[in-house]
């Protein structure tokens, strides 16, 4: 009797040690949402699917293009290559990133142990910090004194912040658009601190007028008013970053007639205060001045979009310093930020994370 008890004992002991190692192993192995990890022996990756519809579709997946060679099958469409600009895109997209659907995706599970390749400025390793998603604050400003004063939206990570500001210029529908300041809080949960000027004073083109009365809004809109709150805007941050020893250099992102704008500010600012932008399909492009930008530029739109012709986009990639063009085979215009179809969800998605690396390697890389 007293044997089987010993037996017994024994054995709970070490059933007791093999759960507690196993409860270690798997403590010390938990992917944080939203983050890009990888092990030693198994490229193994936590994926967050926020697409601006669907948001935290978080799913852990064999990382399908650990060394950027291409599969050939399709095992899931649920998946796709994290890696946009990997090696398996054709000769002829080297230059100018053009994505097409069913053709340049990266598909399938791989089990190769190497060391992931990066992508360049689409690096696939840098991580996403969306669990702080839920530590951003949005907070409305008035900023800018007398006839400078302008109204702003300032969403910023509270958890993880780097403390680099980033200036959003929305579209026609001003920065009160709920479209316009989602974006800006899913740029927040990557630690920036996202400043939405109102560049319309108050009146932005609305959605419910006749398409009509357009014009006539349009010409009543003062550009260059519109620039010297923009500079008012960029003021306003210096003073709250710079001055504070916080950030050096600013991010500029346009969208539609702010990401056309947003060539203007570029050239006039020269690299004082800006050290990087991002412009998703801008429209009515001076390309007159495109040659007068002197940093990074990345120019993202659709080859559906009559507003932003890739021609024009190709000149200004063509003339301004640094700069890259991507295109998204069969999008049209504001797909990045409102998203009309699931294929629309995918390339935002895919523009959102090119978009993210493009600052992380222009404002946070330290090489």
């Amino acid at each position: 009797m007293a044997k089987k008890i010993s037996v017994a004992l024994l054995f709970m002991v070490f059933a007791l040690r093999f759960y507690l190692s196993t409860s270690e192993s798997t403590e010390s192995h938990v992917e944080t949402p939203g983050t890009i990890e990888s092990s030693i022996l198994a490229k193994t990756y936590s994926v967050n699917l926020n697409f601006p519809r669907t948001r935290n579709l978080l799913t852990t997946v064999e990382c399908p293009c650990p060394d950027c060679s291409c599969m050939t099958s399709s095992i899931d469409e649920k998946f796709e290559c994290p890696c946009p600009d990997c090696s398996c895109m054709s000769d002829s997209t080297k230059t100018d990133v053009i994505v097409q659907r069913n053709y340049v995706k990266c598909w399938g599970f791989s089990l190769s142990f190497r060391k992931p390749r990066k992508c360049n400025v689409f690096n696939c390793n840098v991580k996403v910090e969306d669990e702080a998603c839920e530590l951003v604050n949005g907070v409305e400003l008035s900023i800018g004194d007398g006839v400078d004063n302008i109204d702003a939206y300032l969403c910023n990570a509270v958890k993880n912040n780097n403390g680099t500001g980033i200036l959003l210029l929305s579209d026609i529908f001003g920065f009160e658009d709920s479209s316009t300041r989602d974006f800006a809080y899913r740029v927040a949960c990557n630690g920036y601190n996202v400043l939405v000027p109102d560049m319309f004073r108050g009146n932005p083109w609305r959605k419910d007028e006749p398409q009509a009365l357009f014009d006539q809004w349009l010409g009543s809109v003062d550009k260059q008013q519109v620039v010297r709150d923009i500079f008012t805007s960029t003021k306003w941050m210096a003073n709250e970053f710079v001055a504070a020893g916080i950030s050096n250099k600013f991010g500029v992102i346009g969208f539609c007639f702010g990401g056309g704008l947003l060539i203007d500010i570029l050239a006039q600012d020269q690299g004082s205060q800006f050290g990087v932008g991002i412009s998703f399909y801008g429209t009515r492009i001076d390309l007159s001045i495109a040659s007068k930008i002197e940093v990074p530029l990345l120019l993202i739109a659709g080859d559906n979009d009559p507003l932003c012709p890739v021609n024009v986009l190709k000149e200004v990639e063509n003339n301004a310093n640094g700069s890259k063009m991507v295109v998204f085979e069969g999008r049209g215009h504001g797909f990045a930020h409102r998203p009309q179809s699931l294929e629309d969800d995918k390339d935002a998605e895919e523009a959102f994370l090119m978009m993210r690396n493009w600052l992380h390697d222009g404002l946070l890389s330290e090489n």
